[in-house]
């Protein structure tokens, strides 16, 4: 891996030497009408979600702090969409990419065709077994075991619940989930795992009624959580593991009448989520840092284009580590994220 990413340093660097990368229009020096042309780089996501608003956030205030150009893709219509982003990010000969895979398992072939024309490093969710460079983020296992500990704290005494998220063929999703059912059914570690969403799991103190998908889908996302409060009226807590999941889960909540009643435990930080902790109808949220996501994706791109290894890890991982909110926090973190989105206290940018 070393080897293969100094190849492709000295590559990028002389692309450079020779006026910049494929597609721009400059002379030998690398400058542009007297200008030294910027990197190119893409960050594309792995959906439509206030979570990768924040996101392009940090990209663009990493563009800004790190000298590249910088564009965000967020591919509406799942992975077909993104991989067709993918493909035109290639023919327009961007100097790197970032993207938070889809389906990995599934794409493998296809990233390393990606990774042979430009610097890949995957943000949010890994393809491991692929040629990118380097992933950055959390270990989503340890935080779905987090987010269990959440539902430990909220029904101290166990109870039934059910698991809500976009879909499982992220690496990301089914590592989150896997973290919340072991830590619940108290197994040891084993990332490896992987209990069938279908599935009814008992343990000591807990039940996992089943865990439902909706492929990013928010009517159907809604729909499922209305279901659930329908077919299992004596569910204890409902758990959201994608950013949408727990708002709409509280909509489903408010519908039935149900508020306050049913414990919501969450993940990322939606605005509607953060709102609830302070109302006390969310138990709290386990959060990344999207938008640092954004900002070490373009600054590790940027170094990587100017030939600087030393910005990729011999393990191939940047760490971002997930933490916990509650009532205790909610307000400074909250505070700290409109600072860095410039959003004011009404929700909107300032």
């Amino acid at each position: 891996m070393i080897t293969r990413r100094i190849a492709l340093s000295l590559a990028l660097l002389g692309l450079a030497s020779c006026g910049g990368s494929p597609g721009d229009s400059t002379s030998a020096d690398g400058a542009m009408d007297g200008i030294e042309a910027k990197p190119r780089v893409a960050f594309v996501t792995n959906g439509v979600a206030d979570f990768w608003v924040i996101a392009e956030k940090g990209a663009e205030a990493g563009g800004s702090e790190f000298g590249a150009d910088v564009s965000v893709h967020m591919p509406p219509a799942g992975l077909s969409d993104q991989q067709r982003i993918l493909e035109d990010l290639m023919v327009k000969g961007v100097d790197g990419i970032a993207v938070s895979p889809i389906d990995p398992a599934n794409q493998t072939e296809f990233l390393d065709k990606v990774a042979a024309r430009t610097s890949l490093i995957t943000h949010d969710s890994d393809a491991p077994d692929s040629d990118r460079l380097v992933y950055i983020g959390m270990d989503n296992y340890d935080a779905g075991r987090m987010c269990g500990r959440l539902v430990k704290d909220a029904l101290p005494e166990g109870g039934e619940v059910f698991i809500f998220i976009g879909r499982l063929e992220q690496d990301n999703a089914r590592r989150r989930r896997q973290g919340v059912i072991d830590e619940l059914l108290d197994r040891d570690s084993d990332p490896t795992r992987y209990d069938p969403p279908g599935a009814t799991l008992e343990g000591a103190k807990y039940v996992v009624l089943g865990t439902l998908t909706d492929q990013f889908d928010l009517t159907k996302g809604k729909a499922n959580a209305e279901d659930v409060l329908s077919r299992h009226p004596s569910v204890d807590a409902m758990i959201g593991l994608f950013a949408y999941n727990p708002p709409l889960i509280l909509e489903a909540l408010r519908g039935a009448d149900r508020l306050g009643e049913v414990q919501v435990i969450a993940f990322d930080e939606d605005d509607q989520t953060l709102q609830g902790i302070k109302d006390g109808v969310v138990a709290g949220t386990i959060v990344q840092n999207p938008y640092e996501y954004g900002r070490r994706s373009v600054q590790i791109l940027v170094g990587i284009a100017g030939g600087e290894d030393s910005v990729v890890p011999d393990d191939g991982m940047v760490n971002i580590p997930a933490r916990t909110i509650t009532g205790e926090n909610v307000d400074a973190f909250w505070q700290d994220l409109r600072a860095k989105t410039g959003k004011g206290d009404d929700g909107n940018e300032d």
